[in-house]
């Protein structure tokens, strides 16, 4: 039997499974066991996207806490995910197998055979003298093959290197020197508790998905692969069949008479465990919040699923030129219940300690009031530590008396 539920029920149990609705989690790892991975993105313009990402849960929280579980108690680990992302410890026998089977192009695979020699380099001098940020390798004495690209890549052999025996599992990222990475040999990185369990691909497969879908709520096959360990699902629909026979997961249909329904045809699932929580919030067990989202947020990271979802059209303009640009360089959207209301356009001043809100716009959908809106910039600045807020000309007339 197919579940049938609303558009607005499947957002809102996406929001409640994303830890954005509801009672707040109690700790970072409680957040990233929930969402599955936080996504690193190098952009400081407000703070990093992962620092974002879980303030939008957890409010106000102690940045040395996700230090201590990073770089001490070793219960999280920076590994490829959704892409670069933090990842759980307890999660290692999943991501040691995509480690192993990374899916190199022939063209890697053959520069890694031609520069054997560095390769060796590389993980003897992280043996001796680990752990070392990547500016500290030396070349010399080393005429590695030069990598060609029409990226960053491009010349940059020591990186290149580096990239691939993370990718590959042999060395890991123990800790940081501003934004600079400190490698060391993964046996020196991972705890001693460390779960080793070898894990077979159809068993690897089994656990993401269903880390995937728990965090989604709902979701077709299409989205279960974009999430969690991103594009790496064999043989998925498979799986998925195997899944719901076990009835471990069961099969949904969204009916909305929106002009969106269209978008909700085709096979969606739910895990099992969360049908309780569905009945709960069918029942009207729904407590709603508003607070502001990274771009990278794990919610809208899926640009198709947002737009379809939440009829919100969001694209990142960071390289689009200025002139260009619709709403600005770092956008944060405005999650309010179960709408994405508007969105705004923030910097951090840090010489003078000021949050600067360049701009805010709001959706046809947006409240007449702007002071939940107020309230979720001014959490921010909390959050920053930020002594005075800076509004912009630029604001919605329907807002602009609650934000001044």
């Amino acid at each position: 039997m197919t579940i049938s539920l609303t558009p607005t029920l499947a957002r809102r149990l996406f929001i409640t499974k994303q830890r954005l609705a509801g009672d707040k989690p109690q700790s970072i790892l409680d957040v990233v066991r929930d969402i599955g991975c936080l996504q690193i993105d190098p952009i400081n313009a407000v703070a990093r996207s992962h620092q974002i990402v879980l303030f939008s849960r957890l409010g106000n929280y102690d940045l040395g806490e996700l230090d201590r579980l990073m770089w001490h108690e070793r219960k999280l680990f920076e590994y490829w995910a959704h892409c670069a992302s933090i990842v759980l410890t307890e999660d290692y026998p999943i991501f040691q197998r995509l480690m192993n089977e990374y899916p190199w192009s022939e063209r890697t695979r053959a520069w890694t055979k031609e520069n054997e020699k560095l390769r060796r380099y590389v993980l003897a001098h992280i043996r001796k003298r680990g752990p070392v940020l990547s500016r500290q390798f030396e070349e010399a004495g080393i005429d590695p093959k030069a990598w060609v690209s029409t990226g960053w890549t491009s010349g940059r052999n020591i990186s290149r290197m580096i990239d691939i025996l993370w990718i590959g599992g042999k060395i890991m990222v123990t800790g940081r020197d501003g934004i600079q990475k400190k490698w060391d040999l993964s046996e020196r990185v991972l705890p001693d508790w460390t779960p080793r369990e070898k894990l077979n691909e159809r068993e690897v497969v089994r656990r993401a998905v269903q880390k995937s879908l728990r965090a989604l709520g709902i979701a077709t096959p299409t989205q279960i692969n974009f999430h969690f360990t991103r594009g790496r699902y064999p043989n998925l629909q498979k799986v998925l069949n195997d899944l719901e026979q076990e009835k471990i997961i069961s099969r949904v249909q969204i009916d909305g008479d929106d002009p969106t329904s269209r978008l909700y045809k085709g096979a969606w699932y739910i895990h099992n465990d969360d049908l309780p929580l569905l009945d709960d919030l069918q029942n009207g067990a729904w407590s709603p919040r508003t607070t502001l989202l990274s771009p990278f947020d794990n919610l809208i990271c899926d640009r198709k699923r947002t737009e379809s979802l939440f009829d919100f059209y969001y694209r990142i303009e960071i390289y689009v030129p200025e002139k260009k640009r619709q709403y600005g360089y770092y956008v944060l959207p405005i999650l309010h219940g179960d709408q994405l209301i508007g969105r705004i356009s923030p910097k951090m001043d840090r010489e003078q300690n000021k949050l600067i809100v360049e701009a805010v716009y709001a959706e046809p959908n947006a409240p007449k009031s702007g002071k939940v809106v107020r309230q979720a910039i001014e959490e921010l600045a909390v959050f920053l530590k930020a002594d005075e807020i800076v509004y912009g000309k630029k604001m919605p007339s329907v807002w602009k008396r609650d934000l001044k």
